[in-house]
C-alpha cells in the first residue's frame, strides 16, 4: 500500500504537468445507480499514465536523466514518458509490443520518442526482466513502481474531494498501478468504499488470480482493448491487489463497445477499449447500486476501430 502522504506529495510534484480532470454525471438509464465518470482521457497526452510518469521522473537528478529515459509500453505510459523526456530535454526510447495502435505510436513519434517494436511475449517479459540489451539510461515502469503508484494515486485523492459520500469506485485493471495507486489513497481516507478492478473477458488475469488464490497465468487473446489485459498478474501486483482491492469486475468485449457508444452519444467522451472498460461493468450493473465513480483511463483509440463501434460492429 502506498502511503497517502507520498501520493499527496506527487500532487504537488506534478501540479504544474498535469490536469485535474472532472468528475461527471454519466448519461446512464439506471435509476438505482449514480455513475460518474473521472476523465483522465482529458490529460495532455489522453491518459492517466502522465501521472505516474511525471512523478516518477522528477523524482530523479539530472544527472541521473542524463543518458535518457525508456520504458516499455502498449502505448500510454509510452506517451507519459516521451512527454515528460520532451519537456526535460532527454532522449526516449520506447519498447512497444508489435502491433501496437497506430494512434499510440503515432503520438509517441510526435513527442521525439524511437519506439522498437518487438514480439508481445518478449515485450511483456520487459515487465518482468526490467532490462533489455541496447536500452540505455534509467527504465520507467509501467506499473510496478512505488513512484508511479503514488503519482495515479492522486486521483484518488481528486475523486474524494469531488465526490466525498462515493460508495464504490472501478478503475481499468492492467498491470495493477492505477488500482493499487487509487486504492491506497481511498483505503486510507475513505475504507469503506469498494473499490474494484475491470478487466475483459478476452484477458481478465486478476479475476481468474483471485479466483485461485494465487497469481496465475492464463490463456488471452488481443483485442481493440490493448491498454488492459495480458497474460498474468506478476506476483507484487496480486499482492497488492489481495490487500486493496474488493474484487475483479468482467465484461465481455461487446459490452465494453457499448459503453464507448454511449460515452459517445450521451456524454460526447471518447475513450479508449481500457477506457471503457470500468463504464461497462458499472453499466450492466456488475459494480452495484449507489454512487458509482468509474475511471476513464485513456481515450486513444484508432479512428478505424472508433468509427467500427459507433456503426455498432466490434471491431
Amino acid at each position: 500500500m502506498i502511503p497517502v502522504s507520498e501520493i499527496r506529495a506527487a500532487r504537488e510534484r506534478i501540479a504544474s504537468a498535469i490536469v485535474r480532470t472532472p468528475l461527471v454525471r454519466f448519461g446512464a438509464d439506471d435509476p438505482s445507480a449514480e455513475i460518474y465518470l473521472k476523465l483522465e482521457c482529458l490529460q495532455p497526452i489522453g491518459s492517466f499514465k502522465i501521472r505516474g510518469a511525471s512523478n516518477a521522473m522528477a523524482l530523479v537528478s539530472k544527472e541521473a536523466l542524463a543518458q535518457g529515459v525508456w520504458t516499455a509500453s502498449a502505448g500510454n505510459m509510452a506517451q507519459g514518458v516521451a512527454w515528460n523526456a520532451r519537456r526535460l530535454g532527454v532522449p526516449c526510447t520506447v519498447v512497444v509490443p508489435e502491433g501496437a495502435p497506430a494512434t499510440k505510436l503515432a503520438a509517441v513519434e510526435r513527442m521525439g520518442g524511437r519506439i522498437v517494436a518487438v514480439p508481445h511475449d518478449e515485450w511483456f517479459d520487459t515487465f518482468r526482466t526490467r532490462k533489455r540489451e541496447g536500452m540505455k539510461g534509467l527504465f520507467v515502469h509501467a506499473f510496478s513502481d512505488d513512484a508511479v503508484m503514488a503519482g495515479n494515486g492522486t486521483i484518488g485523492l481528486e475523486i474524494l474531494e469531488d465526490l466525498p459520500d462515493v460508495d464504490t469506485v472501478v478503475v481499468p485493471y492492467g498491470g495493477g498501478g492505477l488500482a493499487s495507486g487509487i486504492a491506497s489513497a481511498i483505503r486510507a481516507l475513505r475504507p469503506a468504499t469498494k473499490i474494484y478492478a475491470a478487466e475483459a473477458s478476452t484477458a481478465a488475469p486478476l479475476d481468474a488470480s483471485l479466483k485461485k488464490g494465487e497469481a496465475i497465468d492464463i490463456a488471452h487473446t488481443r483485442t481493440f482493448v490493448d491498454g488492459i489485459g495480458g497474460p498474468r498478474v506478476f506476483p507484487e501486483m496480486f499482492a497488492l491487489a489481495k490487500e486493496l482491492l474488493d474484487g475483479a469486475l468482467v465484461s465481455t468485449l461487446e459490452e465494453i463497445a457499448e459503453a464507448i457508444r454511449r460515452l459517445v452519444e450521451r456524454n460526447h467522451v471518447v475513450a479508449e477499449g481500457a477506457g471503457a472498460a470500468a463504464v461497462a461493468a458499472a453499466m450492466t450493473g456488475k459494480a452495484g447500486r449507489g454512487k458509482i465513480v468509474c475511471v476513464v483511463s485513456g481515450g486513444n483509440i484508432d479512428a478505424a476501430t472508433l468509427v467500427t463501434i459507433l456503426q455498432g460492429r466490434l471491431p
